[in-house]
């Protein structure tokens, strides 16, 4: 397997010219075979995430048009989603801010919402979730993993290694569904409970709403750094023979120290998936504007983008992994090897024998 940003024991010649670009890119960039033990910034990250894009183009667009615009366009569109389902649910949960004494704000009332919708749609859009998203995160890391072996993307050979990992994959990623639902619901019982406190010793609205302001920023950190270490784990039980929560374990003792990059790529992220997602809801799902005409267009269009970001972030998730994991061990001398086709000779040995 290669270090980050494609640092290789030796400069070679290649007779693929897109590698060459992508090498050349690298060291253009300081990244060379001498700086192995330099962990990037998460600029860094994002630069070198372009030039892996550029590289295997081909195979990401495949991955964008045939696993990740689908799922994304049911996800935004809401077409499943029970919208007098998400009503009941609304009105228990402002039923439930009202009786811990949150003021029934619009702010409130639209977070209810919010959070209603978000639920129902997670829950009726999970089996897209468990198969196609979770098939194009599995992609991505393997198209970066083969761009750090000099590699184009193989079809064949990716199927052959998800029919291998498909099982551990999916027993992670339940894993991580776990962590995300215990996160949130900690953090209702969390929001309750200190409302309700607060209102019994008698404090102003204001300052509930504020103290639910404060347990909710600290809840978004701790909640962000949660989100880090699923993703990482994602990555983790592609490249590695763990998964479940000994993948989660691997993947919080692999971000030590790297906390700081993760967050920054996590917010960076969340801003430009949550800026798309407004443009659709404001352009595509409300007519708030003209005769409508536009959304034949402006709908694939803000998909494209959604999707495109989705990508993004997988790929920065698989680059920061790497940037951490060689950080973390020392830098081998001898040729670059793809971690899963290194696993899969392995296995197949092991069967042999």
């Amino acid at each position: 397997m290669e270090t980050p940003s494609g640092i290789s024991p030796r400069k070679q010649k290649h007779d693929d010219p897109d590698l060459e670009i992508f090498e050349l890119e690298s060291s253009d960039h300081g990244v060379r075979s001498d700086h192995q033990f330099r962990s990037m910034s998460a600029l860094e990250i994002l630069r070198e995430t372009v030039r892996i894009l550029r590289y295997n183009l081909i195979g990401f667009v495949g991955i964008v048009g045939l696993l990740i615009c689908p799922v994304l366009a049911i996800l935004l569109s809401n077409v499943l989603v029970d919208q007098s389902i998400v009503k009941r649910l609304t009105i228990r949960l402002l039923l439930v801010a009202k009786s811990s004494g949150l003021p029934l704000r619009p702010f409130i009332k639209q977070s209810c919402h919010k959070f209603s919708e978000m639920a129902m749609s997670s829950a009726v859009c999970f089996p897209l979730y468990i198969t196609l998203s979770l098939l194009s995160k599995a992609a991505v890391v393997y198209s970066v993993d083969c761009t750090y072996s000099r590699k184009k993307f193989d079809a064949s050979k990716f199927y052959v290694i998800v029919t291998r990992i498909w099982r551990r994959l999916v027993s992670t990623y339940l894993w991580v569904c776990g962590v995300i639902v215990g996160c949130l619901t900690l953090f209702l019982v969390l929001l309750v409970a200190v409302s309700s406190l607060f209102s019994v010793i008698g404090f102003a609205s204001d300052l509930i709403v504020y103290s639910a302001m404060i347990v909710g920023l600290i809840f978004s950190v701790m909640f962000a750094n949660a989100i880090i270490i699923c993703n990482i784990a994602i990555v983790i039980s592609v490249l590695e023979n763990v998964s479940g929560p000994q993948a989660l374990l691997r993947s919080s003792l692999l971000i030590r120290g790297q906390t700081q990059v993760g967050l920054l790529i996590f917010l960076g992220s969340t801003i430009g998936m949550a800026f798309v997602e407004g443009l659709f809801e404001h352009r595509v799902k409300t007519l708030s504007y003209g005769d409508g005409s536009s959304r034949i267009w402006e709908g694939p269009l803000l998909v494209l983008m959604y999707s495109f970001l989705v990508l993004i972030d997988s790929m920065m998730s698989a680059v920061f992994y790497f940037s951490c994991r060689f950080y973390s061990m020392e830098a081998s001398n001898g040729e670059p090897q793809s971690v899963l086709e290194a696993m899969t000779v392995s296995s197949g040995s092991m069967d042999i024998h």
